[in-house]
């Protein structure tokens, strides 16, 4: 068997050979990877269940079907994203060509996560194919299920001199690391992106970060409550919660609290019966230590369990659960719960909202429901993140022609759609110049004179660019 440093090795000598370059070859191995998600769909829910007991419904909706459009997307504009982008010119380069020529970065690694273990593996893949390079995957050995699944597939449907799948735990990610690629996708949680960032920075490798964070969702007074409720909950407990772009608290007013908790308990009732537990349609917490993780947050936690509350440690079953009376300083406060556990907070208005809002990291997403334009908007206008959706939750991050990444803590760069080709695409600056205008070049060289050097602050002028 190959060492890691023997894997990456044999894919730079054949990124060198060209072969991952040409547009036939990139839409040959897209068009592959179609093949394997519709070809095998019945075995990816069957393991994202096993891994997850993830609903087909969600399983087809988050995995299966994000993926395909991202695809199609992919395919149809393939050549005009290959096509150089001409710059514009001023007059000492008006007999030059001048383009934005993109081009592969190498050899890249694409390292996924146990929440969405198709979608988070694939997705960026499908970047990373577009743009020509080969890729090194590593999906995560938490969903061991569906790890096992594009293992035993991907071979299968991809090139073998181009694409490979390393499986292993924290050791052999360490190790993997320790190889120099010509880019990193990780996405996960924080801490683990500090230890990526400092293997990184050995090769001085670029890396593009997908993390999570606490995303706020600010719900504003006069709604119709129970539309609320029904987006707020599907976007919190879609997944058991376990979505990096999951609302992570509420803030409003005490009296829009008063009206959401009964809403919220219909809702809840309405989604997954007075016994959720027994529901197919939610979902389990991956492994033993989250589910343990989640319960001693909640254990710490001084806010007042309003909603659900009820677990079972075999099952790794928590039930979508809502606390309020949740102070800013409260355990449930100071991570990320990635769970199905939604607090809410007290505040007196959407400015004390924003205040509180930006006292916190920049979390991934930030949702604001209201009826109000001026209220969307000033929520817009006076915070950050990494993206913004009014009235809905996670929505916002379906559409392939809207960036998907984060800012600060939540991440750095982006992907979906021609983003995820920019990630992996290196955009060279080029200028093919011929002999002519020597006279004109002759201006900048010795012996240096003002005279000379006027006329070429004129010629290079930026305003010069009309005379084109």
């Amino acid at each position: 068997m190959d060492t890691y440093s023997q894997v990456v090795d044999r894919l730079r000598t054949v990124f060198r050979s060209g072969v991952t370059v040409p547009e036939q070859f990139r839409r040959t191995q897209l068009t592959n990877l179609m093949s394997l998600v519709k070809e095998n769909e019945e075995q990816i829910v069957k393991a994202l269940h096993k891994d997850l007991a993830k609903p087909k419904f969600e399983a087809v909706l988050s995995e299966v079907h994000i993926l395909t459009n991202e695809l199609h997307y992919a395919l149809n504009n393939l050549r005009s994203w290959m096509q150089p982008e001409y710059a514009s010119k001023n007059l000492a380069t008006k007999l030059d060509d001048c383009f934005i020529r993109r081009e592969p970065l190498g050899v890249v690694l694409i390292i996924g996560a146990w929440n969405y273990p198709l979608q988070l593996l694939l997705l960026p893949l499908v970047g990373a194919i577009a743009a020509g390079n080969c890729v090194v995957l590593k999906p995560s050995e938490v969903s061991a299920a569906t790890d096992n699944l594009m293992a035993e597939l991907i071979p299968k449907y991809l090139s073998q001199d181009c694409y490979t799948v390393v499986s292993g735990g924290a050791e052999e990610t360490k190790a993997l690391l320790q190889n120099r690629f010509d880019h990193i996708f990780y996405t996960g949680s924080q801490n683990v992106a500090r230890s990526i960032l400092q293997a990184a920075s050995v090769h001085l490798t670029p890396v593009t970060l997908e993390l999570g964070g606490k995303c706020p969702c600010y719900i504003d007074k006069g709604l119709d409550m129970t539309s609320a409720a029904r987006r707020l909950a599907w976007a919190k407990f879609f997944n058991a919660g376990q979505s990096c772009v999951a609302p992570d608290y509420v803030l409003c007013s005490e009296a829009t609290r008063d009206a959401l908790l009964p809403a919220l308990r219909q809702v809840l009732e309405e989604f997954y019966t007075k016994e959720p537990q027994k529901c197919p349609d939610v979902s389990r917490i991956v492994s033993q230590r989250h589910w343990t993780r989640l319960m001693e947050l909640l254990k710490k936690s001084s806010g007042k369990i309003v909603l659900g509350g009820e677990s079972d440690e075999e099952d790794k079953y928590i039930a979508p659960t809502v606390l309020v009376d949740v102070a800013e300083d409260d355990a449930l406060m100071k991570e990320e719960i990635f769970g199905p556990i939604l607090p809410i907070i007290a505040v007196e208005s959407v400015e004390q909202g924003i205040e509180f809002m930006n006292r916190q990291e920049k979390p991934l997403a930030l949702y604001v429901f209201s009826n109000e334009s001026s209220v969307v908007k000033k929520v817009l206008e006076n915070t950050s993140s990494g993206g913004f959706c009014s009235n809905d939750g996670i929505i916002h991050m379906t559409l392939p022609s809207l960036p998907f990444g984060g800012v600060g803590a939540s991440g750095s760069g982006s992907y979906h759609g021609r983003w995820g080709f920019e990630a992996f695409s290196h955009r060279r600056s080029c200028m093919l110049r011929g002999w002519a205008l020597e006279r004109l070049n002759g201006l900048r060289y010795p012996p240096y004179r003002e005279d000379k050097l006027s006329w070429l602050r004129w010629s290079t002028s930026p305003s010069r660019c009309s005379l084109m």
